[in-house]
């Protein structure tokens, strides 16, 4: 038998190396690993291969001896987490972690992988907001070495946007307090940095931008340390009306978005102004004489916006479309010439009516193929939400832009699981093989919150691996003998109940009605909590007693029964509603007690689940704060993303959480039978602002009593049926 050196040095021969790789960048790769598995990271031999522009790995185990080989550290950390799964050792997710304090060096194969893709992308602008605002580097830590487990190379890099932005303006001739004014709230700023929305629940304090400025100086060491390309903010053309009212006859259009007053919306500069070069090369040049030379800058000026011109002026509106793209593709370059200038695809499929082909064309016709990249977001969203062939199909594969083909399989953060996970393991390899699909250059995901869903993610992140469709109910069944340790047969009846529900279809809204009090009729709620996923949930906790030791299984099981418990509240709540509305106040009441009875029940085994609870999302936030009046602004700003938002957002982002539920989606449904829908909205104001004192008493047998409550809820169903 050959030696595992051997072996692995076939494969390098194999792929096409024959030189030895100039750098050792294998230290970042331990290090990753290390934390994960401590300091049995020491003994696993990890070898570079030469850097390519497709990653490559190969990992082997013989005698106890694992040895992994990545032309790129983030190659090597795929190998680790991919031969840690195959041997049924363990994940690493947002729900925690099922791996073996005592990693065992199992013996396996060699086994070699190749991405089809430069790049493969993560994260959203609104990540940034529904996920993100409030993290310290110890959560920020945490997600890159996910990040890297899972294979990911290119990432966005928008923390500390602002402080950069502030010493643009100030040079310009603003005050600190001037410019300060522009910004939102630490948890709007994603919508602030697309022009969306300014001034609104800010504005920043001098610990805040210096705090962001030190937070993303480790988050940029990190991801250049594991290799990873980092997507920097540029400027898009939004500018503060201060600096608007500086410059008389300065040319500028008002934009409108979400239903704000026009106080709180954006003015764009005219791409004919002197002043937009000067301003991009700016922000270039800030940003990289603080945290050094890049290649990736994201710009958008219409995302979600209309174009600034007379309806049904076409030529008016190329024209314009023309000197905007050429006037932010010279004002990055002007700063660093060997710049790529990033845009998001998402407006071009949401509004695709507005972006028909010639429209793009000329968007793009002044850029260089090769210093553009466009992030194509929802490829899962013509399918199921617009009803259009896919945006690059439209766009016939950008044009030779380099393009990256993305999902967004989550809006909000929202806790309800959704996702058409079919679609999910083929449709990128079917992108990868068609005729028209142009310069594609990345895969990746685009979630606008995280923290959810952790299958959707484990799939996503090794499509990003292959250029083949993945045989979805084999991929299932590796991943709950990872995930859970086994794969018995009752796991197979709940997957089969998933895939026929919840994880085979995707929705944009999916909230419960108690969520949006009464039916949300601008954004419709729909989910497919049905009673085949009712069935599934049922069989999933049949498999406790094999699979409770593993601690995914139990938040699993915890998020589910919950699931079961919010669902089952939900029927009795649109029940009363019902009733509400005819007048029969006393069978409404006796539907809403059992709607806050199920309600409660759920509230409480949620206390036990390690994310889906309100008092990590408070407690991130008052970190921030030095003063009391700091830690309760930063409080109230963060409650209201996830509540009542802003403009027409209101339970946008619907999460399904302990603490949530209890001191605010029951009391607020209580209130709204009380008193009717006017007097809610000076309550909802007052539950933003009031700070929250509470803190979850986790069950500690709460695996048996998600068993018990679903198991009693199922006999009453088989009751009613006999």
């Amino acid at each position: 038998m050959r030696s595992i050196t051997c072996i692995l040095l076939s494969f390098i021969a194999l792929a096409g190396y024959g030189q030895k790789p100039t750098t050792d960048f294998s230290l970042a790769a331990r290090q990753v690993i290390s934390r994960q598995i401590g300091r049995q990271a020491e003994q696993i031999r990890l070898a570079c291969l030469p850097q390519s522009t497709r990653d490559t790995f190969a990992y082997q185990c013989h005698n106890s001896q694992l040895t992994i080989q990545g032309s790129s550290p983030t190659a090597m950390t795929y190998a680790f987490y991919q031969y840690l799964k195959r041997t049924r050792q363990g994940m690493f997710t947002w729900s925690g972690t099922n791996a073996r304090q005592t990693v065992e060096f199992v013996d396996h194969p060699l086994t070699t992988g190749r991405s089809p893709y430069s790049y493969r992308y993560f994260l959203n602008v609104c990540t940034f907001g529904y996920t993100m605002p409030y993290w310290d580097w110890a959560r920020w830590e945490q997600e890159l070495d996910l990040m890297a487990l899972h294979g990911t190379n290119m990432i966005l890099a928008s923390v500390a946007s602002e402080a950069i932005a502030e010493r643009v303006w100030c040079k310009l001739g603003l005050t600190q307090e001037q410019a300060r004014s522009f910004f939102t709230g630490p948890a709007y700023l994603p919508w602030h940095r697309m022009g969306n929305l300014n001034s609104w629940n800010g504005p920043l304090t001098d610990a805040w931008q210096q705090g962001q400025i030190t937070l993303q100086h480790k988050i940029i060491d990190r991801m250049r340390a594991l290799g990873m390309h980092p997507i920097a903010p540029a400027f898009a053309g939004f500018v503060p009306e201060q600096f608007v009212e500086a410059h008389p006859g300065l040319q500028v259009k008002k934009l409108t978005w979400g239903g704000f007053d026009d106080r709180l919306n954006a003015y764009v500069l005219s791409p004919e102004s002197p002043y937009f070069k000067q301003i991009g090369r700016l922000f270039v040049e800030e940003w990289e004489k603080e945290f050094g030379k890049n290649t990736f800058y994201q710009s958008d000026s219409f995302n979600e916006m209309e174009i600034p011109v007379e309806p049904g002026d076409s030529i008016g509106k190329w024209k314009l479309l023309e000197q905007y793209g050429d006037v932010i593709y010279r004002s990055i370059a002007e700063a660093n010439p060997d710049a790529v200038w990033v845009t998001q695809g998402w407006t071009f499929g949401y509004q695709h009516k507005m972006w028909d082909s010639k429209s793009l064309q000329a968007l793009l016709r002044h850029v260089p193929d090769d210093k553009m990249l466009i992030i194509d977001l929802a490829n899962d969203y013509p399918k199921w939400i617009w009803k259009t062939q896919q945006t690059w199909k439209v766009q016939h594969g950008y044009y030779g832009k380099q393009w990256v083909f993305s999902y967004v399989p989550n809006f909000g953060g929202k806790t309800l699981p959704t996702g058409d996970m079919q679609m999910y393991a083929s449709a990128s390899a079917e992108a990868l093989h068609h005729s028209e699909r142009g310069n594609m250059v990345g895969f990746g995901s685009a979630p606008e919150g995280i923290e959810n869903n952790d299958v959707i993610y484990e799939l996503l992140a090794d499509m990003g691996w292959t250029d083949k469709a993945v045989d979805l109910d084999l991929w299932i069944k590796d991943y709950c003998e990872a995930r859970y340790g086994g794969y018995p047969s009752d796991m197979q009846k709940a997957w089969q109940c998933m895939l026929r529900s919840v994880y085979g279809s995707l929705y944009s809204y999916p909230r419960f009605t108690w969520q949006t009090v009464t039916p949300d009729s601008r954004r419709v709620s729909t989910h497919a909590l049905n009673d085949t996923f009712l069935s599934g949930v049922a069989h999933f906790l049949r498999c406790a007693r094999q699979l409770g030791s593993s601690p995914l299984y139990r938040s699993d099981a915890i998020s589910l029964a919950s699931l079961y418990l919010g669902t089952k509240a939900d029927r009795h709540y649109t029940k009363a509603l019902d009733l509400k509305a005819s007048g029969k106040q006393q069978a409404a009441s006796a539907e809403l007690h059992q709607t806050i009875d199920l309600l409660t029940k759920a509230d409480r085994l949620l206390a036990s689940h390690p994310t889906h609870r309100l008092d990590r999302w408070i407690q991130f936030a008052r970190n921030h704060g030095i003063t009391t009046a700091e830690k309760n602004r930063y409080e109230s700003d963060a409650k209201r993303l996830i509540t009542i938002w802003g403009g027409f957002q209101e339970d946008y982002a619907a999460r399904f959480w302990n603490g949530l539920i209890a001191h605010y989606y029951i009391p607020r449904i209580r209130y709204y039978f009380d008193h009717g829908r006017p007097a809610l909205m000076q309550w909802e104001e007052q539950w933003v602002k009031q700070p929250l004192r509470y803190k979850p008493q986790p069950d500690p047998h709460a695996l048996d009593t998600a068993c018990r409550l679903v198991q009693q809820m199922e006999k009453q169903v088989h009751a009613v049926d006999r």
